[in-house]
């Protein structure tokens, strides 16, 4: 991938960069649970980045909606089922975004359907409901909106059913278990990350990869994606899905021992077992890249893993009566807020919420500093879409009825 370059950094703050800082904190709420701002009174606070690569200025407007190509001739497929609207959780601290382009949506939805049932065989027939309900589609063109093309939507796209496909076979419900799990993972990471061993070897190891939908759909979704990413992005996204592994393997030695984790550790977990490979690839699927230097700062890391850590409560929260439902003890931060603290159900999933708002006001803050410090628009664009990200995936929490519903605690 084209590198973009970088502008100069100014001798002093362009004036729209030096008002991130300041509008984000005129905007934060004051108590520990405010209320969503109107979608009117809520704003992106962080600016549009250029449209292309190599742009040298930044553009300060939202971008309009990209075309989508048109489908291949054939017989239309039924598309997704629409989400319904949903309720926020009052309280929550996020920001209203508009519906993704039913058109994009509509594509992309086709599109995944036909790689997981065509290319990598991901799911029987009885999953079939399951799939569409996830409304995957939705979900990606929300969090993806700046994506030049449907083929750029596709890849993040590919990337989280086959991460889904991982957790749900190998973690959860359908067939998952703690035991035996560091040796799965390891060998679904090596579709990612390659074994490079001797020739009499490789080739059982080609074989494998093949052996199970999860390492499948890992594999022909990491050739997608390395087609498309620079060799730093993709290597950045190998050492993220790392991260996530650890954290999958963290809460099962928690399960296997029967231990239930200290409120700070189970949040040490959460930064590991999270959605963080998600938008950390916003450049790529964008169609340009944060430069590696800059995305290796420090400053940018604090940004990512705050992202990451607030979408994932957000995730705790939606999914909380779902997980209830299920069999077993399943962890989220309510749950762990209610054990160790000795909190009531309601007490402890509204301090949870709580929770979730100081991280994305840190967040805000977070990236507020860097878009103030690094002021060069490959980083503003990459802020950009990791702030859309976060907004996006709130979204689609939201609006997914076919898998959440909220506890009855208002």
């Amino acid at each position: 991938m084209p590198d973009p370059g970088l502008s100069p950094l100014p001798a002093h703050l362009p004036a729209a960069a030096a008002r991130l800082g300041a509008d984000v904190l005129d905007r934060a709420p004051a108590g520990p649970a405010a209320e969503a701002p109107a979608p009117e009174a809520a704003p992106r606070w962080i600016p549009g980045g250029p449209s292309g690569l190599g742009t040298a200025s930044v553009s300060f407007a939202r971008p309009a909606p990209l075309p989508v190509p048109d489908a291949p001739p054939g017989p239309a497929e039924p598309s997704a089922p629409p989400a319904a609207r949903g309720r926020p959780i009052p309280g929550l601290y996020f920001h209203p975004v508009a519906d993704p382009d039913p058109a994009r949506v509509d594509e992309v939805s086709r599109r995944i359907k036909e790689w997981a049932l065509d290319e990598v065989q991901l799911y029987p027939d009885e999953w079939e409901g399951q799939f569409d309900g996830f409304s995957v589609g939705s979900y990606m063109v929300g969090c993806h909106p700046d994506a030049p093309t449907v083929d750029h939507v596709m890849l993040a796209t590919r990337l989280m059913v086959a991460e889904n496909a991982v957790d749900d076979c190998y973690c959860e419900d359908h067939g998952g278990s703690p035991i035996g799990l560091g040796g799965r993972l390891l060998m679904a990471h090596t579709a990612l990350d390659h074994l490079h061993t001797t020739p009499e070897y490789a080739p059982a190891w080609a074989e494998s990869l093949g052996s199970d939908a999860p390492r499948r759909a890992y594999r022909s979704a990491m050739d997608y994606f390395v087609r498309a990413a620079s060799p730093s992005q993709a290597d950045r996204y190998r050492h993220d899905m790392a991260r996530l592994h650890l954290g999958y393997l963290a809460e099962a030695a928690w399960a296997e021992t029967g231990h239930m984790p200290e409120v700070w550790e189970y949040l040490a977990m959460r930064q590991f077992n999270n959605f963080r490979p998600c938008p950390t690839i916003t450049d790529t699927v964008g169609g340009y890249e944060l430069p590696a230097d800059l995305h290796a700062r420090p400053e940018m890391q604090r940004v990512i893993a705050l992202a990451g850590n607030a979408t994932t409560i957000v995730n705790d929260l939606y999914s909380y009566t779902k997980e209830l439902s299920s069999p077993g003890v399943h962890l989220n931060l309510p749950v762990v807020l209610a054990e160790r603290e000795k909190l009531s159900e309601r007490d402890a999933y509204l301090k949870a919420i709580e929770v979730h708002n100081d991280l994305m006001r840190a967040f805000e803050a977070a990236a507020a500093e860097v878009a103030a410090t690094f002021a060069v628009p490959t980083v503003l664009r990459f802020l950009k879409g990791v702030a859309t990200w976060v907004d996006g995936n709130h979204h689609w929490h939201q609006t997914n009825t076919f898998r959440y519903s909220l506890p009855d605690f208002w």
